[in-house]
């Protein structure tokens, strides 16, 4: 069933993609983004909950993982803010050398902290080798004769690729407790009221055609998020990341169709490198 993570590794693209388009709209802030966006999933979610609806009471309100619970809410908001204001004005493509190092710092951040905290403990060679060399492949394309270009934008994908890959490895802990979706609508309905309260942005300025492409965007998101948490809880996070990796191969194809951005050979070869490693995981 590596299937599903390999829908949410799409989705991750399609994803990423319909929100610069959102994004790109000048009526459209980050921070009115934000609090749509994540209402928009809680909409998406609510029919779920009734046949999905799952909690281990006696686990998950014990103070420690409340208090992890809390972790994955606040590296969540900070991630998604820092990626709405790349994404606001920057192009997808200059982004990806960024936004594809969340893959590398996940890995990174379960081997070392599978020495110090429990329950993560994944340190399968045949799968961190694969996952290390195609986290590598990632960053190639993007890799300049003399330089990497830095400026803010570059900058703040980084910080947000950090905190998305923290909060992963974070809800990896208490993952267990929860059903996935039940997981996924308690994280965003909690970001929602989060940004509702310190941006107090009014969703009435959105035009439906935007509200429309939101809401199309927050269905993508739930499908990502489910499959990704299905992965971590089938196969553990470094085999599931490995399969994200994916997720750029697609949006590189993505953006060449639906936003014309050129790819060059670099691109190329990279994404077969990446594809390689995924099926050597796979099959090995």
């Amino acid at each position: 069933m590596i299937e599903i993570p390999s829908l949410g590794a799409l989705a991750l693209s399609i994803g990423t993609i319909l929100e610069k388009r959102i994004l790109k709209n000048k009526k459209v802030s980050i921070k009115l983004y934000q609090t749509a966006s994540f209402f928009a999933i809680c909409l998406a979610l609510a029919p779920l909950l009734y046949f999905f609806w799952k909690v281990d009471y006696s686990n998950a309100l014990q103070l420690k993982n409340v208090l992890i619970f809390i972790g994955v809410i606040i590296s969540a908001v900070t991630a998604n803010l820092f990626v709405f204001y790349s994404l606001k004005w920057e192009k997808v493509t200059n982004l990806e050398p960024a936004r594809i190092l969340e893959p590398l710092f996940v890995i990174l951040l379960t081997i070392i902290l599978s020495f110090f905290i429990e329950g993560l403990g994944e340190r399968n060679i045949k799968l961190i080798i694969p996952a290390l060399i195609a986290s590598v492949a990632l960053v190639f394309p993007h890799i300049k004769k003399h330089h990497l270009k830095f400026n803010k934008y570059f900058l703040s994908a980084i910080a947000g690729s950090f905190f998305f890959a923290l909060e992963l490895v974070l809800s990896k802990l208490i993952l267990n407790y929860y059903s996935s979706i039940t997981f996924y609508f308690i994280r965003c309905f909690s970001i929602f009221l989060i940004s509702l309260i310190l941006f107090r942005s009014n969703l009435k300025k959105l035009d439906k055609k935007t509200s429309i492409l939101t809401f199309i965007t927050a269905v993508i998101w739930v499908i990502y998020r489910i499959a990704i948490y299905y992965g971590y809880a089938q196969y553990g996070l470094i085999f599931t990341t490995l399969i994200i990796m994916l997720s750029p191969v697609f949006i590189y194809i993505l953006a060449r169709m639906f936003l014309k951005e050129k790819l060059n050979w670099k691109n190329i070869v990279s994404s077969i490198i990446i594809i390689v490693c995924v099926l050597y995981a796979t099959l090995s």
